[in-house]
């Protein structure tokens, strides 16, 4: 029998997450295979999404997915602990208080960010490459609005409001437009005239965003302008002060804000490893994304360092998640006694967005901007999020990202974020819960429970030729006495065969059912009981109603009406504000629910 073999990941970034789903999913029926994530905080960090957050545009938990969240039901035991060496012989991660023993290893500690030993930069300007840099920025941010508030000297006004960011890329150019955004709303809550504040991005080569087609880098300029952002190209800096920072032709920039975000290179603790180096902190690797030093260790991400064609791998998430898709694969094969496979790109294309409604992307070859580009900056982080987390963090994106969203800052304004007190609607939810309870008891009057009585239309001729007794079938079966002429004059083919073969055979259970669904929909809106699944029976029943052409027009107002009820009509003055939140407490925590990701935060 097969000894069971422990795989290791150190790092929760893209390519450890996704090397570990991918490795989990290949063992999750096989107990030869343990799997061990270890990282020094308990959440997986959304990096591309970090200026969302510095910007103030979403709150801070839409970035931070709890790796218990991502990985409950599978083989993956994720364990919070900082690594301080690696002992490559043993085969040992250390910690201060822990040692564990690998047979394979992957290694996804991620990177940090690249000063380029410029003098003062390090020392003086904010970096946006963990969770905690978004927050410093936004706190930051917040306090040089509140001392400019107060402050009655028109240049230290000025200081304190020029915000300047270093580098001209994807991060940067985000950044800065996330600014462009927030700072105009900071002006109206403290009472600042938007003149006085500064927003600058400076870039060292001839171009932003230099990787993307002129036509693309023309429209991010125009975006940029419109938002009253200053462009600094072929604009090096030498140096940086408290306050101020020197650009290569004497320039001199002032502000107490300095964001950089001019490069990154492999992370000190990878680098301080031991292993063979590749270049810019990156650990080298062969084309199977081993070490080149121990073939049991997989080096992904901005960790690794390989040339394809003459070109370092970029450090980007697609780079990640496909060398951690490569390592999962090759140490699969490697146990199973399989062929390596060889790690090849392929890459489908870049996205930025500048604030939240304009953006350039240029994906598989196709160059868009603005909603477009927005829409697909959107899909591709819903394609991401579904394949770590399913409809949870789907629905938790989405939600982040237009419905709790503030100031209308999404690429649909504020049309989904507006709020109405759900109070408002406990009087359409009694209101309707009555029409519906009232047609049930006169269904019981009018004789529907008696077996004898048979208000189901037998024959599908019977629409065709009215008489004494169609119309007597027509008037008992519609939903109320006093709706005039049936939406549709006959029912579809299909309904009708489906109620001359089902319906009329069993038509005193159907008579049975529709009554007590009626009365139990009633009810349940009345008391404001699962409201939602009532709702969702009432336009279900309407809708039968009219397929059997017995219903009128003024039925559309029960379908309607059960529509808004859908926006929590229970909580308010309902069972549902006690009901909902424990059976979600209840559900979140089943075995099922979190393996399968059907819970919504």
């Amino acid at each position: 029998m097969m000894d069971k073999k422990r795989i290791v990941i150190l790092g929760a970034g893209y390519g450890g997450v996704h090397a570990a789903k991918k490795l989990s999913k290949l063992y999750k029926k096989s107990d030869k295979v343990e799997i061990l994530l270890i990282d020094k905080k308990p959440y997986h960090t959304l990096m591309t999404e970090l200026h969302e957050v510095a910007g103030a545009r979403v709150e801070p938990d839409a970035v931070r997915i709890k790796l218990k969240r991502i990985f409950a039901g599978s083989k993956v035991k994720t364990i919070m602990d900082e690594i301080t060496g690696i002992d490559f012989e043993k085969k040992q991660l250390i910690s201060n208080n822990n040692t564990y023993a690998y047979d394979y290893l992957i290694i996804g500690a991620g990177a940090e960010p690249a000063f380029f030993g410029i003098p003062g930069i390090e020392e003086n300007s904010f970096t946006i490459w963990s969770f905690e840099d978004a927050i410093k920025i936004k706190e930051h941010v917040v306090n040089m609005f509140e001392e400019a508030s107060r402050e009655s000297d028109s240049i230290k006004r000025q200081q304190l409001l020029s915000f300047m960011v270093a580098g001209a890329g994807f991060t940067g150019i985000e950044v800065i437009g996330e600014l462009a955004e927030w700072t105009k709303g900071l002006c109206d809550e403290y009472e600042i005239d938007k003149n006085d504040v500064s927003l600058v991005v400076i870039e060292a080569m001839c171009n932003i965003l230099s990787v993307l087609n002129e036509r693309l880098i023309k429209k991010s300029e125009r975006y940029l302008k419109k938002k009253n952002i200053k462009i600094y190209v072929d604009a090096p800096i030498i140096s940086a002060e408290k306050g101020s920072l020197t650009l290569k032709d004497g320039t001199v920039l002032r502000g107490n804000t300095l964001i950089w975000t001019c490069g990154v290179q492999g992370s000190s603790f990878s680098a301080g490893l031991g292993l063979t180096m590749g270049k810019r902190n990156r650990v080298q690797v062969n084309e199977y994304m081993q070490s080149v030093d121990y073939d049991d260790v997989y080096v992904i991400g901005d960790n690794s360092y390989i040339e394809e064609q003459g070109k370092p791998m970029p450090q980007i998430v697609e780079a990640a998640l496909q060398t951690g898709e490569t390592a999962a694969h090759n140490i699969s094969a490697a146990i199973d006694g399989r062929p390596l496979k060889r790690y090849k790109s392929n890459y489908h294309g870049i996205m930025v967005s500048i604030g939240s409604r304009d953006a350039v992307a240029n994906v598989m070859g196709v160059s868009s901007s603005g909603f477009a580009a927005m829409g697909t900056k959107h899909m591709v982080n819903l394609h991401y999020l579904y394949g770590i987390g399913g409809l949870s963090l789907v629905v938790s994106y989405i939600m982040h990202e237009f419905f709790d969203i503030r100031n209308g800052r999404s690429m649909v304004g504020s049309h989904l974020s507006n709020k109405t007190p759900i109070f408002w609607l406990a009087i359409l939810r009694v209101y309707l819960g009555y029409i519906w309870l009232w047609e049930g008891i006169k269904k019981i009057k009018d004789g529907w429970l008696n077996p004898a009585m048979n208000f189901v239309a037998t024959m599908p001729n019977s629409w065709d030729q009215p008489s004494d007794t169609a119309n007597a079938v027509a008037s008992a079966t519609q939903i109320t006495q006093y709706w005039p002429e049936p939406i549709l004059k006959r029912p579809p083919a299909l309904f009708e065969w489906f109620m001359d073969t089902f319906i009329a055979p069993n038509h005193y259970m159907f008579q049975l059912m529709i009554v007590l669904v009626e009365l139990a929909i009633g009810l349940a809106l009345i008391a404001g009981l699962f409201t939602l699944l009532a709702s969702a029976a009432s336009i279900f029943l309407c809708a039968n109603f009219i397929l059997s052409a017995m219903a009128g027009t003024e039925i559309f107002w029960h379908i309607f009406a059960a529509i808004a009820l859908f926006g929590g009509a229970g909580r308010a003055f309902g069972l549902d504000y006690y009901v909902m939140p424990w059976l979600k407490h209840w559900w979140k925590k089943t075995a099922f629910a979190r393996r399968t990701h059907l819970y919504i935060e």
